[in-house]
């Protein structure tokens, strides 16, 4: 199904979010745009969708993905860190350097997916640290910046906050804050996790509200930009919604949609 744009002109963007190693699809999800806009989320740590997918089923196997994905959806977080403390303790070798090599093969691969232009920033289950080695001439990153595609001005501001899924790339609130006042006011302000609205944070399937941010949503009501766009939720109970004058949009779950939501002016 080819994807739906959003008004109509002569500047089409592709937008992406919680790719999770869905390279293929990837590679194809700036055919037809100006640019492709990334909201991050590239790493595939575990599938709940498909247990046998992801980091953590390669080094454990899927019957004990089966057992963390039941207990993280159950809310029993404490006993899931337990279970998977003692998993690792059973793998040869510094846990961060085995997670660090994985990352990299599924980086190298997403990373030569994209299109030229990229403008990505990075999601909670992100590495920052390592993007800049794999992030060519053509894919600009950006966490507290702003940028002009097509005449409109952009604005990013990536990762997540703390929660109790200890993902990699989740900072404090003052910080994300922070974050958001350096890119002031924009056009389209991109970020990987929603603002705090219920209905756009709550996950029908997992069953359970993510952290999105009071910072933002202040930001949007204040500056008032025309979109507002985002990921984080996969299966949230409202896709879109207006504050104020903006158009607030989860652009969708990429690693299992394979299609871009689609901007034009």
């Amino acid at each position: 199904m080819a994807p739906t744009p959003t008004g109509g002109g002569s500047t089409r963007i592709h937008v992406v979010s919680d790719v999770h190693g869905n390279a293929r699809d990837l590679a194809r999800a700036g055919e037809g745009a100006d640019a492709l806009v990334c909201l991050g989320d590239l790493i595939l740590f575990l599938d709940y969708a498909d247990h046998s997918r992801g980091i953590f089923p390669d080094l454990f196997g899927e019957e004990n993905a089966d057992r963390i994905v039941a207990l993280r959806t159950a809310r029993r977080f404490a006993e899931a860190r337990a279970l998977g403390a003692r998993l690792w303790a059973g793998v040869d070798g510094d846990r961060a350097q085995v997670i660090e090599q994985a990352v990299r093969r599924q980086y190298a691969e997403l990373f030569a997916a994209f299109p030229t232009p990229t403008y990505a920033t990075y999601g909670n289950v992100d590495m920052p640290p390592l993007w800049k080695e794999y992030a060519r001439e053509g894919v600009t990153v950006l966490d507290g910046q702003r940028t002009e595609i097509g005449g409109r001005v952009f604005g990013f501001v990536g990762g997540g906050l703390r929660s109790p899924m200890n993902t990699p790339y989740e900072i404090g609130d003052e910080e994300y804050a922070a974050k958001i006042e350096a890119v002031g006011e924009v056009d389209v302000l991109c970020t990987h996790i929603p603002p705090d609205v219920p209905e756009l944070l709550y996950d029908t399937v997992a069953r359970r509200f993510e952290r999105g941010s009071r910072a933002l949503l202040d930001a949007i009501r204040r500056t008032r930009p025309r979109y507002a766009l985002f990921g984080h939720v996969h299966q949230p109970l409202s896709q879109r919604m207006r504050v104020g004058a903006t158009e607030c949009v989860n652009v969708g779950h990429f690693a299992s949609t394979g299609r871009p939501w689609v901007l034009q002016w």
